[in-house]
């Protein structure tokens, strides 16, 4: 499987939240299409029906290719297999910022990020209502409800269990065997959440539960599925003495096919963060900002005397390249 999007959801333009995945492919570009090729088979994709691709190991792209997702306002993320590793991104320059501003109203009014929290820990606990729960009793219980889970899963597997252990920056330096296995597995989920909120145009630093990092939205999101994925992982592999980072990399890639993690970041992302019934905006509204209208058109001379004045520029070029052979020095 080396695309991750069905044929039929390249084509949803009014959302965009589809996504292309390859690996050991080589992507060009034909007219208005993105075209990938490998062994196996040449497809062609209307670039502006993407919302990002993701060019996983052994992918090649052309100068061509990336213009043509740039103009397209489709981001590009280079990604471990898989999307279990996010090493860089590109974000189209026509993509909208809709998302991204209401990410950042959100988390700087006191009320409506604990709103946004309240709903994160709703999805981690089915059934119960935490519409009045303070940050401090939402901690509390979900510090509760995954001590049970590690309980549950080490009686389950009969693997020991003591506490949780890791190093921060290194995801298999510290801890017992399941403990390694754990933070290597969180660490891969880490990367398909960082993909997927900067495919969306979101921002990876602005968290509503963590704060202070650069990935603190990325550890937010990833929260949500590490009691289905990651946790229960590293018990089954340790149990199975599978205890190797790439056993729990390669583990967890599997299961996020299976499960078509992707998408549900997606569309938990937009849950959390657009009003219900609103979606992302499918263009580049090109507004400038106005402190009592709130934007106005761009694109327009908004004063009667306009600046002509082009400012500096600075164009460094080195000379072509022939096929001269360099000169023979005696030394």
């Amino acid at each position: 499987m080396w695309w991750q999007a069905h044929p039929h959801d390249l084509h949803r333009v009014v959302d965009r939240v589809s996504s292309v995945y390859a690996e050991r492919t080589h992507v060009d570009r034909d007219d208005n299409a993105i075209v990938l090729v490998n062994k196996e088979r040449t497809v062609r994709v209307p670039a502006a029906m993407i919302a990002v691709v993701l060019l996983g190991p052994g992918t090649r792209i052309t100068h061509g290719a990336m213009r043509l997702l740039g103009d397209s306002g489709t981001a590009v993320c280079w990604v471990g297999q898989h999307g279990v590793r996010m090493y860089a991104s590109g974000q189209g320059a026509s993509r909208g910022t809709h998302l991204l501003m209401r990410q950042a109203w959100l988390v700087t009014r006191t009320t409506e990020r604990l709103a946004v929290a309240r709903r994160m820990y709703a999805m981690r606990f089915p059934g119960e209502d935490t519409s009045t729960l303070t940050m401090q009793q939402l901690r509390g219980r979900e510090g509760t409800r995954v001590k049970k889970l590690y309980q549950h899963h080490s009686q389950r597997t009969g693997v020991p269990w003591t506490r949780r252990e890791y190093k921060a920056g290194d995801a298999f330096a510290a801890g017992d065997d399941v403990n390694r296995v754990l933070s290597a597995a969180n660490s891969a989920l880490y990367g398909i959440c960082h993909a997927v909120i900067v495919g969306l145009g979101a921002s990876p630093g602005l968290g509503f539960v963590h704060t202070g990092s650069a990935t603190s939205f990325v550890m937010d999101i990833a929260d949500l599925y590490k009691a289905e994925l990651t946790i229960p992982l590293a018990f089954d592999l340790t149990a199975q003495g599978l205890v190797e980072e790439r056993d729990a990399r390669t583990a967890l890639r599997d299961r996020i096919v299976e499960t078509q993690l992707l998408h549900r970041i997606v569309r938990d992302v937009k849950h959390l963060l657009l009003p219900d019934g609103q979606e992302l905006l499918d263009h580049d509204p090109h507004e400038l900002w106005d402190e009592e209208l709130g934007a106005v058109s761009g694109g327009v001379n908004w004063s009667a005397d306009t600046d002509t004045s082009l400012g500096e520029h600075m164009v460094v070029i080195g000379p072509e390249f022939d096929d001269t052979p360099p000169a023979k020095v005696d030394f």
